[in-house]
């Protein structure tokens, strides 16, 4: 009879303790069913058999620990990429946020835009504006300048008719100052005029030509004196100092001595009067002829 117990023990050595009786189990079951039908050497045939199931049982159960621990990995691999998936998921949700905030401030700046668009707009529009308007204004100026050109031209014209104006009156103030003098000057100063006054081109001291628009020999007290003078119509300080300037400084050492003396219709300020004594010039108004 067949040791099922011993084969049991054999096989759970090998393999799982269920899978080891359930094998014995059938073998058993198989001896009792050959015992009666099948010879030692087929006995012996199945023996080898079961042997080779077992040993194909070994490998299977080998093999699906293998795959059992494939799976394990599998599984943890799978886990990762779950928390992967999870951490994608989280990372497209945060972008598709940052997308919606990105395309709101697109929009926003698209908004700005057009109203960039608009003020640029009208800002051109305002340059036209300036733009006519300086143009406008260029013309004007045009206009103005040609204005101004002639106001210069007339006023050179005026300027000149005053001048000979000028010329005129104080040229008849001086031919009255050359009748009225010779008496103002013995009737003040006891000077005699010998020659007639007149107006006359004399040598400065430099050798040149000016004018000297009242000029005469005459005598004070014996002595032998130049008077030397011109007229102004409306007499101002600048006027005494341009004719010490020109007149006198330059006349210095052409004439022995000389009388300085201004005649005028009036003056500019009150104390004109006293800066002519100050500077040694007498003074006469047209009054006083």
């Amino acid at each position: 009879m067949i040791n099922t117990l011993r084969i049991f023990d054999e096989l759970k050595e090998t393999m799982e303790a269920k899978a080891a009786q359930k094998i014995a189990e059938i073998i058993g079951m198989l001896y009792e069913d050959l015992q009666n039908t099948v010879t030692k050497k087929e006995f012996n045939e199945l023996k080898d058999i079961v042997g080779e199931l077992a040993e194909a049982q070994k490998r299977t159960e080998q093999r699906v620990n293998e795959l059992a621990e494939a799976q394990k990995r599998t599984e943890q691999r799978v886990n990762e990429l779950a928390e992967a998936q999870k951490r994608t998921e989280q990372r497209i949700n945060e972008l598709a946020e940052a997308q919606k905030r990105t395309e709101q401030r697109i929009n926003e700046l698209a908004e700005a835009q057009k109203r960039t668009e608009q003020r640029v707009n009208e800002l051109a529009e305002a340059q036209k504006r300036t733009e006519q308007r300086i143009n406008e204004l260029a013309e004007a100026q045009k206009r103005t300048e040609e204005e101004l050109r002639k106001l210069v031209q007339d006023h050179r014209e005026t300027r000149r008719q005053l001048g000979g104006l000028a010329m005129v009156v104080g040229y008849t103030l001086e031919n009255e100052a050359y009748k009225a003098l010779p008496r103002l000057l013995k009737e003040d100063y006891n000077i005699s005029v010998k020659d007639k006054l007149r107006r006359q081109y004399v040598k400065d001291n430099q050798g040149k030509y000016i004018e000297v628009n009242i000029v005469g020999k005459a005598s004070k007290s014996g002595k032998e004196i130049v008077i030397v003078g011109e007229g102004k119509s409306q007499l101002s300080k600048n006027d005494i100092d341009r004719f010490r300037n020109k007149k006198l400084t330059r006349l210095e050492g052409v004439f022995k001595e000389m009388f300085p003396l201004l005649v005028t219709h009036m003056t500019t300020n009150p104390d004109v009067e006293e800066y002519a004594k100050k500077k040694g010039i007498t003074l006469y108004y047209s009054y006083d002829f």
